[in-house]
């Protein structure tokens, strides 16, 4: 073996040891963890940029209330204080409206209420927490002052804040136009149909269902630095996408789009809530050009409370037909969904379309009519929070299925089996216009329930029983429509430095995307993992971008950097065959090196790049790059699924509640870390504990907020969290090009059918058949002894 064969040989072995090492499939650690277990993340609250003032929000204090005055005389003569500013302002700059950007019907075909929804209150304030002003001075301590000094006169109204009682003839109205506080009166599915299927069927089961309000409580709360300069503003924020909220900011400012820049460094969290701009990034920008200074503004967790959307509030009645041998014959939902106090970005979609597409589950369900009345009341508006509709459809259908089950007797892992959605039956085209492509369902159950030793769950029962403990056993089946394909960047470039960067327009606000995304590239094209860095956060860097949102980041990123890769290597083709003096149509890739077939001759990507960088001549026609800037269509929904069992404890005396068992099967196609999505299911499935058994928003009749801090409002805590026995038996679609199904909200949905079906088993010792998220302690304690109390035998 010659000089260079040799060298050639133990550099192959060297790549393809890197390539394993890094491959798809394979547990590679966080990249950016490092960064930020040490502290030195930078998020939008650690910028700081020379010269900025700082804004305080002036907010409501009345749930209801007619705007009277703004008295900022006394205000606008405190120390430090460089201006204030009312809706009045900002309506005299010419600005746009906060808008909901789904284009949704009510059932008699007519256009839903959006009533205009300006940054600041103009005439009326509908919620407390209302922004009416903003106060920008030197130092935030003097801004604090300032603000506390605005005097905001209103005159209280009544005020309404459950979604049933708003949409009553006698409830007070929140807007001229909206009678009836009735935004959306949403129908899908053949009504007669459903009606004739329900007259004929054997048995019907019917529930009401609360799903609970949440309060997001992102561990970063949100923060905005504007700055204007030559006539462009930028805008530092937190974000889930930095070229859709340029565009949303440019549209709200009236200006076009290349007159806007969004920067977004880490994110600490999100899960929906900060997707859509707010009133504060509008005030901050017009601060920083009226002032000629940046400007900036973070918000405090009190702040957050009130200002951030919420998630959830939906009140359902649900009803499943069945006939006498328990094959499901249609599924009907007639809901109230809470849109708070203005139409957020997407605030009617998870009662609705959501709710359509997800409620059949992994289930043969020929019949789906879901009725919504999607209502106005006087608290903060609500928007999607992690699932947006997904968890809460499955939800639905597993409750009725238990309950089901137990009313006629079948068991209620048989109930499921006899209805699954078949391997046989795919492509299977459901009842809400979605079409299953890919799924063992069946298999995904059994291996879940033989993982939680379900068998042994009677004796596991005895032993609680004797420690004078209630024990129960949920199972929860789901599957989730991701978000639909939306075009995506996936730029590749080749730096002289010897890095490899991704610039792509899908948003990191906690899930890990630098790793997988590099290992998607590396196996593509062979650049070394370590050598490649993840550009998301620069607006001015995108030709385009979908954000995150939905669990879709590793189809649509994933698919553009598959097609990027192709061009990639398509360009280096012809580089190399010049190089090599060969034919372009001669050379071959693999593993990260170009080789004329046939022989040993070959050149890395890598060496190829810096050869490029240094400067070579290139013959017309041949590309001069490896670069590309590739914008994909994007992939198509897939169809994340599993089965999750859940086994809690119950203290009878006090009704608190313990998840002592937590086992799950999931199907998330081709998983490309396994490490990051058992992090993905351990978070969604915590915030699923948080949600059914202590996480609940209160107002009082008045519209006031009684859960308005952490003193009043359960977060679920690492003691809470329940040791995960988490398995995959994946199923790639047939979608895109990776196999992926995307994992981001799977937890949420799996935890919330099997948790509260494990409560409502357990307190089936007391004929109790079902009760609401969240089961607190007290909530339990009121349903036991409603039932009569009785300790059932040992």
């Amino acid at each position: 073996m010659d000089d260079y064969a040799g060298r050639m040989t133990m550099q192959n072995d060297t790549d393809h040891w890197s390539l394993t090492k890094f491959a798809i499939g394979q547990p590679v650690l966080r990249t950016e963890d490092p960064t930020l277990v040490r502290g030195e993340g930078r998020f939008t609250d650690d910028i700081s940029i020379e010269g900025q003032a700082y804004a305080v929000i002036v907010r409501s204090q009345h749930g209801h209330g007619i705007i009277r005055k703004i008295d900022t005389e006394a205000a606008r003569k405190m120390k430090g204080v460089l201006g204030i500013y009312t809706g009045a302002d900002l309506a005299a700059a010419g600005y746009g409206t906060l808008k909901c950007i789904v284009p949704f019907k009510n059932r008699d075909g007519s256009e839903m209420k959006k009533p205009p929804r300006p940054a600041l209150a103009t005439d009326k304030v509908r919620f407390v927490g209302d922004p009416v002003a903003f106060v920008i001075a030197e130092t935030l301590n003097q801004a604090k002052d300032a603000a506390e000094a605005v005097e905001v006169d209103v005159d209280p109204l009544p005020a309404v804040t459950n979604p049933e009682q708003a949409a009553r003839a006698d409830a007070p109205q929140l807007y001229d136009d909206v009678p009836g506080n009735l935004a959306l009166d949403y129908h899908y599915g053949d009504a007669d149909a459903v009606k004739a299927a329900f007259a004929s069927a054997a048995h019907l089961t019917q529930l009401k269902l609360v799903n609970n309000r949440v309060v997001v409580n992102a561990m970063e709360p949100r923060s905005a630095i504007g700055a204007y300069l030559n006539g462009r503003f930028t805008l530092h924020s937190c974000s889930q996408g930095v070229f859709g909220m340029k565009g949303n900011i440019a549209a709200l400012l009236n200006v076009e789009p290349k007159q806007v820049r969004v920067l977004t460094g880490n994110v600490g969290g999100s899960f929906g809530m900060k997707a859509a701009p707010y009133p504060e990034y509008v005030c901050v920008l017009h601060a920083a050009r009226a002032l000629g200074r940046p400007v900036k503004w973070t918000d405090e967790r009190s702040g957050s409370f009130v200002s951030d959307s919420h998630g959830r509030d939906h009140v359902v009645e649900a009803e499943l037909a069945l006939d006498a041998e328990g094959h499901f014959l249609a599924v009907r939902l007639t809901s109230y969904g809470n849109m708070g106090a203005f139409l957020a970005n997407v605030g009617p979609m998870p009662s609705t379309q959501n709710a359509v597409k997800n409620v059949q589950s992994v289930y043969r369900t020929p019949l789906i009519e879901v009725s919504t009345k999607c209502v106005f009341t006087n608290s903060t508006h609500v928007s999607a929070y992690r699932g947006a509709g997904r968890p809460e459809g499955n939800y639905y259908m597993e409750r009725l299925i238990d309950t089901a089950a137990a009313e006629m007797e079948i068991d209620r892992l048989e109930l499921r089996r006899r209805n699954h959605v078949r391997v046989r039956d795919l492509p299977h085209k459901t009842a809400s216009g979605m079409e299953y492509d890919s799924g063992e369902f069946a298999t995904v159950m059994r291996k879940a329930i033989d993982a939680a030793d379900v068998k042994g769950f009677r004796q596991r029962k005895r032993e609680s029983r004797r420690q004078g403990k209630l024990r129960g056993l949920g199972i929860g089946s789901f599957l989730e429509v991701t978000a639909p394909p939306s075009k995506e960047m996936g730029g590749i470039t080749f730096n002289a430095d010897g890095t490899v960067t991704i610039t792509t327009g899908t948003m990191d606000f906690g899930m890990g995307h630098a790793t997988p995304f590099a290992q998607v590239l590396a196996d593509r094209i062979g650049v070394p993992f370590e050598k490649i860095r993840l550009v998301q956060g620069d607006s001015d860097q995108l030709v385009t971008g979908g954000g995150s949102g939905g669990s879709k980041s590793i189809m649509s990123t994933g698919t553009a950097l598959v097609e990027a890769a192709a061009k990639v290597v398509e360009q280096g083709k012809q580089i190399a065959s010049h190089l090599l003096e060969a034919s372009a149509a001669d050379m071959e890739f693999k593993d990260g090196r170009f080789t004329i077939a046939g022989t040993d001759r070959t050149i890395g990507i890598m060496e190829l790049a810096q050869k490029i960088k240094s400067g070579i001549n290139l013959p017309e026609g041949v590309p001069p790059t490896l670069d590309v800037k590739h914008v994909s269509d994007g992939a198509a929904a897939t169809f994340p699924n599993g089965c999750h069992v859940a086994e809690v404890e119950i203290d009878p005396d006090t009704g608190k509640i313990d998840v002592v068992k937590y086992t799950c099967v999931n199907d998330f196609g081709t998983i490309i870390n396994p490490m990051i999505v058992d992090g993905q299911l351990h978070g969604g499935v915590v915030q699923g504990i948080g949600q059914t058994l202590m996480e609940m928003t209160a107002y009082d009749s008045e519209g006031q907020l009684l859960t308005g801090s952490f003193m009043d409002y359960a977060l679920p805590r690492a003691v809470d969290a329940p040791d995960f026995d988490v398995s995959s038996h994946p199923v790639p679609t047939r979608t895109n090009p990776l196999g992926v199904k995307g994992c981001g909200e799977a937890g949420c949905a799996g935890s919330l059918t099997s948790i509260m079906n494990a409560v409502t088993d357990a307190l089936s010792d007391y004929g109790i058949r079902h009760i609401d998220m969240p089961a607190t302690p007290y909530r339990v304690w009121q349903a036991i002894q409603a039932s009569g109390g009785a300790r059932p035998p040992a």
